[in-house]
């Protein structure tokens, strides 16, 4: 396994991080737990989550995800051995059952989220404390362009939940601060408060990343390289699309697309279809699997400290992981980059 640096930290992440959000829903505790085992054994030591986990995310299952993760921790006794990542979730995209309809990122509502996380995972402390997406209005979550006339002056400001951060921080509840479906001036906002007000420094960025969405390239790569500031790349298979399963029209029997067609639409749309297929033949013409592919893909670049991986099943969950030892050639990485000329970001 390799591992690089998490931003200006001593912290070496696993170039491969579990993600954890089919736990609780798609997946049982007991299925969770096999697959906590088996990534440690493969030297995985980076785990993310969030407290409005599972996805898709419902009242029934809220908060399931980071319990799960908690009672793998009292059994195994492994705390100290993972790199634990979670995150606040904030206000809109009709989730207002999270902390009793206190969704924000108002200094308070940070706080009382991340004591609430700490209960449930059962722990003294977060290594990276990620704020989930903005308060204000801006174009994230496959929004392209900067919504017109758009009003913020409801919005929390940063300053106020970046020292909320500050605080837990100073309190050792949390090591580290990131960001999530981050916008380049946000980034940048981050980083000048905190320079201004003496508050920790934001480490990483997780945002959506793969063959199919590399709007990161331009202006967040130029970000996360000159500050250091590396991006865990999220939806690295383009919700399993890129694997291939879903074309010509299958629907794959407890598959995430299959279960909530309209969540990962995205992907779905002609444009994405047809470039799928694309890349599935690259494989194909390489003699790789399309799935090994795509995520070995993702490493090559320089601004990705670890990239995001999940599954539902062991087998998905084994190929997955294997895919990281894969170095694609030049030849592939070629062929790869003329798809993505002749149909650039199908599925932001």
């Amino acid at each position: 396994m390799e591992y690089r640096k998490l931003g200006r930290t001593d912290i070496d992440v696993s170039l491969v991080c579990l993600g954890t959000m089919t736990w609780g829903q798609q997946n049982s505790e007991a299925e969770g737990h096999e697959q906590m085992d088996y990534a440690v054994a493969q030297g995985i030591n980076f785990f993310d989550t969030a407290e409005m986990y599972p996805v898709s995310p419902c009242k029934e299952t809220y908060t399931a995800t980071e319990k799960i993760i908690g009672n793998w921790f009292e059994a195994r006794k492994k705390r100290d051995d993972i790199i634990l990542a979670s995150k606040v979730a904030g206000p809109g995209n009709s989730i207002d059952y999270i902390r009793n309809d206190k969704v924000s990122l108002s200094e308070s509502d940070v706080i009382e989220a991340c004591n609430s996380s700490l209960q449930r995972l059962k722990t003294d402390y977060i290594d990276l404390y990620q704020i989930h997406w903005p308060s204000r209005s801006t174009n994230y979550f496959g929004q392209l362009n900067y919504p017109d006339g758009v009003d913020n002056s409801k919005a929390v400001p940063i300053e106020e939940t970046l020292g909320a951060m500050a605080k837990l921080v100073e309190q050792g509840k949390i090591r580290h601060v990131g960001l999530s479906n981050e916008t380049p001036w946000g980034v940048m906002e981050y980083l000048r408060l905190a320079e201004k007000n003496g508050w920790p420094r934001v480490v990483s960025i997780q945002n959506p990343y793969n063959v199919m969405t590399r709007q990161f390239e331009v202006g967040l790569s130029e970000m996360s390289v000159t500050e250091n500031i590396g991006l865990l790349a999220y939806s690295p298979l383009g919700g399993g699309t890129l694997s291939g399963k879903y074309l010509n029209g299958q629907q794959p029997e407890g598959a995430r697309m299959t279960i909530w067609p309209n969540r990962w639409s995205r992907f779905l749309k002609p444009k994405g279809i047809e470039a799928t297929q694309s890349y599935v033949d690259v494989a194909k013409k390489h003699g790789l699997d399309p799935t090994q592919m795509a995520l070995a893909f993702v490493k090559t670049k320089s601004f990705v400290t670890s990239s995001i991986i999940g599954a539902t099943t062991m087998e998905q969950l084994k190929s997955n992981i294997a895919a990281y030892d894969l170095d694609l050639s030049e030849d592939v990485l070629a062929d790869i980059e003329a798809v993505h000329v002749n149909n650039p970001n199908p599925a932001p």
